[in-house]
């Protein structure tokens, strides 16, 4: 942080990292300047009409506000409540803290390798389970993730197995000297009490492919099935194909039904695609081939309990009981009851640095709610509610941030979550201060390179602006709402870091909240305008 901090004696490097600190978090001793005109004439466009913007900008050199607008407004961030779950989880765990999942046996192993007893996989919240891991050992993800295919109308899928993680598993089993099972396979879901995600299933610590079936989708000839393929395989889940590929410029319609199946643990279990894709059909988001919809996995136990077994098989261990069926907890130990001696297998997971990759740079919610709750273990807390209780008193007591100046209603921005520009920037300036802010600020999605900031970079009506690519790191956060009579941007939000053209560093909130669009794609103009003052403040300071 000094280039020479042999200079400066102890106590005067404590002082000067102390009064950084208190600086930039007291209140400014003179008011911030005025709005730049460039930055307000974006706020004055006509899609902004009545809509109510929000801007706070901090030099960390001076740790004063440069711009400071509507600073008491709770504004609705969406995802950008994620700077926080990331942010406290990170300062607690360490950025190379792995969520390793071991499996044990219940049971003696004879001689002939027949276990005599149970398979126990004990889901340890690894949200990803090998299944994005590169060859090179960091994490896959996409500028669109699958996650939101079906809301955004497309994604881009990544090229590790979903399935590399229970591969891996089943060869240690194997390799463990186990042959044969008599007893019965089983998840160890009880790491943490389920969490209701918006509403549409339980969220657990076990993850199969982001709990997710992917479909990608290709036109052929009018009057035939469009060409279908899913991944993963598994008998928990079939998909079938009855998409029509229709005449050119024809009216495009692209269902699964059901997108929550929930008979996965039941035998023959199928959602099936449905409607019409036009042979000409441009896919939105990406504009290029294939088109991706998903299957939600909305009984992640039993979905993993088929695949390991299948992933057993594969390995050669003979297995009786059958592979489709509920996940029988019923045959669990105590919790937490396990020893050494019985464990038979561990996959190591990423490091959590590369966890709040995935998490921040395509704002994937279940990963940021499972990562609260996983914070909230940290603290004995075992639930949503409770954990949010413990990040109350975890922000108020270590961070000065006051339970008045936001309200979060889950780890991810789901709903009303609201915050003002002051604590958005006080957890943003804070972590600048903590060993874990390199990886943090990695994490973010970077503008005009990856993750949710990968495609503003539409800069060709001031060239000037160009290179800022590169240099700013922000999380971005978006409530949308709709009904009969369109849709309404409750909140779009930018916040995080600006390294400037002149060499300073900037912590920034940028958000507008309350703007009617016409589609889902208008989206993409409120970024670009945001893009756009986020590369002006790079500029010009």
């Amino acid at each position: 942080m000094y280039e020479r901090p042999h200079r400066l004696p102890v106590l005067a490097v404590f002082s000067t990292l102390l009064g950084s600190i208190i600086g930039c978090h007291s209140t400014p001793k003179t008011p911030a300047p005025t709005l730049p005109a460039n930055i307000k004439a974006i706020f004055d466009k006509p899609l902004y009409k009545g809509a109510i913007w929000g801007l706070r900008v901090v030099d960390l050199s001076i740790c004063q506000p440069l711009i400071d607008t509507e600073p008491a407004h709770q504004f609705y961030i969406g995802s950008v409540r994620k700077v926080f779950t990331i942010g406290e989880l990170m300062n607690e765990i360490g950025p190379t803290h792995t969520y390793d999942t071991p499996v044990y046996r219940r049971g003696n192993v004879t001689s002939a390798g027949i276990l005599e007893g149970d398979l126990i996989l004990v889901a340890s919240g690894d949200i990803t389970m090998g299944g994005r891991t590169n060859p090179d050992g960091t994490i896959a993800y996409g500028d669109f993730d699958d996650n939101e295919a079906n809301t955004l109308g497309n994604a881009n899928l990544t090229k590790p197995d979903p399935l590399a993680g229970y591969t891996e598993l089943a060869k240690q089993v194997a390799a463990s000297g186990i042959k044969q099972i008599t007893g019965n396979i089983v998840i160890d879901d009880r790491l943490f009490q389920p969490y209701r995600f918006r509403d549409q299933f339980n969220l657990l610590p076990i993850f199969v492919n982001d709990d997710l079936v992917d479909l990608s989708i290709n036109p052929t000839r009018p009057g035939q099935l469009a060409s279908m393929e899913y991944r993963p395989h598994s008998a928990a889940l079939a998909v079938a194909n009855a998409l029509r590929t229709t005449p050119a410029d024809s009216t495009a319609d692209v269902s699964v039904d059901p997108e929550l199946p929930t008979c996965i643990g039941r035998p023959g279990c199928i959602s099936t695609l449905r409607g019409t894709l036009p042979a000409n059909y441009t896919p939105p988001m990406t504009n290029q081939w294939p088109l991706i919809r998903t299957v939600r996995i909305v009984q992640p136990a039993n979905y993993a309990r088929t695949v390991f077994i299948e992933k057993l098989q594969s390995a050669g261990v003979k297995i009786k009981t059958p592979a489709v069926a509920p996940n029988p907890t019923q045959l669990l130990p105590a919790k937490d009851s396990y020893t050494p001696d019985t464990r038979v297998a561990l996959l190591k997971g990423l490091p959590y640095s590369e966890d709040a990759k995935f998490i921040l740079k395509v704002s994937y919610n279940i990963g940021a709610d499972t990562s609260l709750i996983l914070y909230g273990l940290t603290q004995g807390a075992d639930d949503m509610r409770s954990s949010l209780v413990a990040e109350n008193k975890n922000l108020q007591a270590n961070y000065g941030i006051s339970n008045g100046d936001h309200h979060f209603i889950d780890g991810s921005g789901g709903g009303d979550s609201t915050a003002t520009n002051a604590a958005v920037i006080h957890m943003l300036t804070d972590m600048t201060t903590r060993p874990a802010f390199p990886q943090y600020e990695a994490a973010l999605p970077i503008l005009g390179v990856d993750g949710s900031l990968a495609t503003v970079t539409d800069f060709t009506s001031d060239p000037t602006l160009a290179s800022a690519k590169g240099k700013i790191h922000a999380k971005t956060g978006t409530f949308a709402v709709g009904d009969a009579s369109g849709i309404t941007i409750k909140g779009q939000a930018f916040a995080g870091y600006i390294d400037t053209s002149s060499g300073k560093k900037l912590v920034y909130q940028l958000v507008v909240n309350n703007v009617p669009i016409k589609n889902i794609p208008d989206i993409l103009q409120i970024f670009q305008d945001q893009g756009t003052i986020s590369a002006i403040l790079w500029r010009d300071n």
